[in-house]
């Protein structure tokens, strides 16, 4: 089977127009301890302001589902914005378990539709890369969701690119220009895929994200129990802007790290040859 990028696919930015947001809904307390019910109402919240922008597509195990819908019926949620699909799983966080959209453009709308999501006036095909999953090195049970993204594909008739290696949508950022930025700490380490070097996950991250350029940072915050997700530090904003936290306290245990990775952001360069605008935020505490 061809891989995306010899299909012509690649993965979009995150600020791309798009017609839908995936969540798993929570309902483990070992995700949760002693919390899990305190979270739901943030939770709502954060469903109900998706939802006042587009459409909240949300896994929920069949045992759940009432309790779903109670909750947002509570929360005055515009349920004409929810689809629901009835699959168990293990943990909430469907960023990482979830299915890896790669699209690409198949021809033009013309002239665009004013208002419409294609604002590019370009339709799009959309497929699905699904990445194993192993709960970031097999720290909790993930059997359930390693199913997700195959069963979100065959709900909607998509293809699937199955690459055989265990990744994480938190693990890796996109610019849409064809740049990945990831973290040495987590894709390397050995409880992910042992069986592999940089230069074969490079090619893995190419071949599927269809994408050229690979930018590693060197840890993420200590104490992650990810090992280092890209997404708690550092983001593309847009394609030439990368918000990066820092830390200002010389006596914290995040201080060298970050300031490491700082350093190494004002050195790269995008494939247009340009250095990214480096955007410093202060790094959150619990």
């Amino acid at each position: 089977m061809n891989t995306p990028l010899e299909d012509g696919f690649h993965f979009p930015a995150e600020w791309e127009q798009h017609e839908a947001t995936w969540l798993t809904y929570p309902h483990s307390d070992d995700s949760f301890p002693g919390k899990l019910e305190k979270i739901y109402p943030y939770y709502m919240r954060f469903v109900a302001e998706i939802a006042k922008s587009e459409k909240v597509r949300i896994n929920v195990p069949v045992s759940f589902k009432a309790q779903l819908l109670r909750q947002l019926d509570e929360a005055n949620v515009n349920c004409k914005q929810i689809e629901i699909f009835e699959r168990e799983s293990n943990d909430v966080w469907c960023r990482d378990h979830g299915p890896a959209y790669v699209v690409k453009d198949i021809g033009n709308i013309n002239p665009p539709l004013f208002g419409s999501r294609q604002l590019t006036g370009h339709k799009r095909q959309k497929a699905i890369v699904d990445w194993e999953f192993n709960a970031w090195g097999n720290k909790y049970p993930h059997e359930a969701d390693n199913r997700i993204a195959s069963a979100i594909a065959a709900d909607f008739n998509l293809s699937v690119y199955k690459p055989g290696i265990v990744m994480e949508g938190g693990a890796v950022e996109f610019n849409g220009q064809g740049t990945l930025l990831t973290t040495r700490a987590c894709l390397l380490n050995q409880n992910r895929n042992p069986h592999l070097n940089q230069q074969q996950i490079e090619k893995y991250l190419c071949d599927y994200y269809g994408v050229q350029q690979i930018l590693w940072l060197d840890d993420g915050i200590a104490g992650d129990d990810t090992n280092g997700h890209i997404d708690d530090i550092t983001r593309f904003a847009d394609a030439n802007t990368i918000i990066t936290a820092v830390e200002t306290n010389k006596n914290d245990i995040n201080y060298q790290l970050l300031q490491e990775n700082l350093h190494i952001l004002r050195k790269i360069r995008l494939l247009n040859g340009k250095q990214p605008d480096i955007v410093e935020i202060p790094m959150q505490h619990r």
